[in-house]
């Protein structure tokens, strides 16, 4: 194949479509399957049992589909899933699940990830999300559609991170993050709701109107989540253009653990 440069290991098993370009001194496992688009620069190590989609950029100096840093992982063939056009800049790591959890760490698609960036095992990135520098993800956190995470935040394990959401450079998430909500802190508090991203999104004035009523039942009217829960709920009978809203809302909210709880 022309698009691999001469000095590429990859092993003859591996699945890699013709339109694939590969890099210098980059080394491919025998397990690794890459769909047409792709581009891989070089000095990077893609192993393990990993499947990549279609059109992604992924930069020099990655190291994709390692085994990951939990101790009791015994050789298990778990998974890394990386969708489509996803831009994965220098120096990411990327593991691939673990025995623990469903054995698969997810990546959606349209993603930009910026240098330096980890996400450890059993990790679920959604769609359209910007990961800056040095943002790491321990195990089992889930990061929904459209999340932002300012540079060098840090997300404890199993924490889920709500769609729409943003945090401030230098966050650190102990908490589930609610859809919708900006934070900032060590650990992080909510500041606000991330208004100009949704109308950046195209978001009517009467939806943004919805997730304001909701950030005032969440954060500023002094109620029990429960209670803030059941306000939250009355806002789609009085205001049906907020129902999506405050249905993934209120999923959201119900997966919270006590132990867990939101980022306050």
């Amino acid at each position: 194949m022309s698009n691999i440069h001469s000095t590429a290991i990859v092993d003859p098993a591996a699945q890699i479509d013709p339109s694939v370009t590969i890099g210098p001194y980059t080394v491919i496992g025998p397990h690794v399957r890459i769909a047409a688009g792709t581009t891989v620069g070089p000095h990077c190590v893609i192993e393990g049992h990993t499947t990549i989609g279609r059109d992604n950029r992924i930069f020099q100096f990655n190291s994709l589909g390692a085994i990951p840093q939990d101790k009791k992982y015994a050789g298990e063939p778990c998974e890394l899933v990386i969708g489509d056009r996803n831009t994965i800049r220098e120096f990411c790591t990327f593991n691939i699940g673990s025995p623990g959890d469903a054995g698969v760490t997810r990546v959606g698609n349209d993603n930009w990830i910026m240098a330096y960036v980890h996400l450890a095992h059993d990790c679920h990135v959604g769609n359209n999300t910007i990961f800056a520098n040095n943002s790491q993800l321990a195990g089992h956190v889930q990061v929904d559609d459209w999340v932002i995470l300012g540079g060098f935040t840090v997300v404890h394990q199993f924490v889920r991170v709500g769609a729409h959401s943003m945090t401030a450079m230098c966050s650190l998430l102990f908490a589930d993050l609610p859809p919708f909500v900006m934070c900032q802190g060590q650990p992080a508090a909510a500041r606000s709701m991330n208004f100009e991203g949704l109308r950046r999104r195209g978001w009517t004035p009467e939806r943004i109107s919805g997730v304001k009523a909701i950030h005032k039942a969440l954060y500023r009217d002094d109620l029990t989540l429960e209670q803030a829960k059941t306000r939250i709920a009355e806002l789609a009978a009085a205001q049906p253009v907020t129902e999506p809203d405050v249905t993934m809302m209120l999923s959201f909210l119900d997966k919270t653990t006590a132990q867990r709880g939101i980022v306050r």
